[in-house]
C-alpha cells in the first residue's frame, strides 16, 4: 500500500520535472539552446527489452536501483503519471516517444538541478542523458558520465572487445553515446547554407536534424547537430568532434546573421516588428506559428530590434506552449480553445 508521504513525494518530483517557469541560460545562449549527452547501456544478463517480459522488466528495474541507489537520484514510476504529464515530459525532451509508448515496466531516474534523466526499460535498459543550457557539452558529458560510471560499478554491462558497448540497435554499437547541440539557425536557414553545411556534416560522421530529433521537421530555425557514428571512435573523439564543428557553425550563424543585417536591414527589422506585433496582440497562435514567430523574435532580440524581453522568457515558452504542457498548465484534458490559451498563455509572459 502506498503511503501518503510517498504519493506527495512522487507528486514534488513530477511538479519539478515539470516546472517552465524559468528558462536557464548557457554559453553560448544567442545560438546555442542546449546541449545533450545520451548513453545506451544494457546489462549483461537480461535479455535487449524487446525480449523482456514483465518479470524480467522488474528485475532490470531493480538492479538498476540497486545499483545507483547511492546517487541521490530521484525514481519515479512510470506508471504513475497521466498521459498529459508523460506527453509534457516528451516535449520537454526529458523522455522518447518510445518510452512514453511503450507498455512494458519501466521508470524514470531523475536529477533535475543536473538536468540528468535516466529512462529504464526504453529501447535499452539504460538511456542516460543530461541536458544543459547553452553550449555545454561538457557539462552534460560529466552527469551522464557519473551516472553511467556509478552504474557499471555495480552491474555488469553488455560488452564485446570488438564491438564494445552491445546495444538493441546496431546503429549504436561502440560507444553506445550520442552527443547533439541544439542551434538557433535562422540566417544560415534564410541564406540557405544548411544544405552545404548537412553535406560537410555527413562527411564527418555527423548530421543536421530537426527539433526533436532523427525523423522530425524543422520548427522555429531549430536544429539538432549530433554524431552518427558510435563505433571505432572514442568517447572522447566524439566529444571534441562535435564541440569542433558545433563551435563552427556557431561562428558562421553570427557571421551570417551580421551580413542578413547589413544588406537587408529594412526588411528584417519590419519582419522583425511584425512578427513582435503578432505574438503580442493575436487572438490564436497554433504551436507551428509559435515557432515561426519564436525565431523571427529571438533574432530581433540578436540585434537589438526587440528590447522589451530577452531569450530567457521566449526560451522558456519554446516547450510551455508546446501542447500537453499548455493543457497541463491550464488543467484541461482536451484540446478546445488551445489555439487561444496558447495566445493567451505567451502574452502573460511577454
Amino acid at each position: 500500500m502506498t503511503s501518503a508521504n510517498n504519493i506527495n513525494n512522487l507528486a514534488e518530483k513530477i511538479e519539478k520535472m515539470l516546472d517552465n517557469t524559468d528558462a536557464v541560460l548557457g554559453p553560448d545562449s544567442d545560438v546555442a539552446i542546449s546541449s545533450r549527452v545520451r548513453i545506451a547501456r544494457n546489462i549483461s544478463e537480461y535479455p535487449f527489452p524487446v525480449k523482456l517480459n514483465a518479470e524480467g522488466g522488474k528485475k532490470v528495474v531493480e538492479a538498476v536501483n540497486n545499483a545507483v541507489k547511492s546517487g541521490g537520484y530521484d525514481f519515479i514510476d512510470f506508471s504513475s503519471l497521466s498521459p498529459l504529464e508523460t506527453g509534457a515530459l516528451t516535449e520537454k525532451r526529458v523522455i522518447s516517444l518510445d518510452f512514453m509508448k511503450n507498455p512494458g515496466e519501466k521508470e524514470l531516474i531523475a536529477d533535475v538541478e543536473n538536468g540528468l534523466y535516466v529512462m529504464v526499460n526504453e529501447e535499452d535498459h539504460l538511456r542516460i542523458q543530461c541536458i544543459k543550457p547553452g553550449f555545454s557539452i561538457d557539462a552534460a558529458y560529466e552527469q551522464a558520465n557519473k551516472f553511467d560510471n556509478l552504474a557499471d560499478e555495480n552491474l555488469v554491462y553488455a560488452f564485446d572487445e570488438n564491438f564494445g558497448y552491445l546495444t538493441q540497435c546496431p546503429t549504436n554499437l561502440g560507444t553506445g553515446m550520442r552527443v547533439s547541440v541544439m542551434l538557433h539557425l535562422p540566417a544560415l536557414t534564410l541564406n540557405r547554407q544548411l544544405q552545404n553545411i548537412a553535406a560537410d556534416l555527413s562527411k564527418l560522421g555527423l548530421t543536421i536534424r530537426g527539433f526533436y530529433g532523427e525523423g522530425t521537421e524543422v520548427g522555429g530555425d531549430l536544429y539538432q547537430v549530433s554524431n552518427n557514428i558510435t563505433l571505432g571512435i572514442s568517447e572522447e573523439q566524439t566529444l571534441e568532434k562535435l564541440k569542433s564543428v558545433a563551435g563552427k557553425i556557431i561562428e558562421l550563424e553570427r557571421t551570417a546573421r551580421s551580413e542578413l543585417y547589413k544588406n537587408s536591414k529594412d526588411y528584417i527589422t519590419d519582419r522583425i516588428k511584425r512578427a513582435y506585433g503578432t505574438i503580442k496582440n493575436a487572438y490564436m497562435i497554433s504551436s507551428a506559428e509559435f515557432l515561426s514567430l519564436y525565431s523571427t523574435i529571438r533574432l530581433g532580440i540578436t540585434y537589438g530590434i526587440i528590447k522589451d524581453i530577452d531569450y530567457k522568457p521566449l526560451d522558456t515558452l519554446l516547450v510551455s506552449v508546446m501542447p500537453a504542457n499548455l493543457m497541463l498548465h491550464f488543467g484541461q484534458e482536451d484540446n478546445i480553445n488551445r489555439d487561444i490559451l496558447r495566445a493567451k498563455y505567451i502574452q502573460g509572459i511577454i
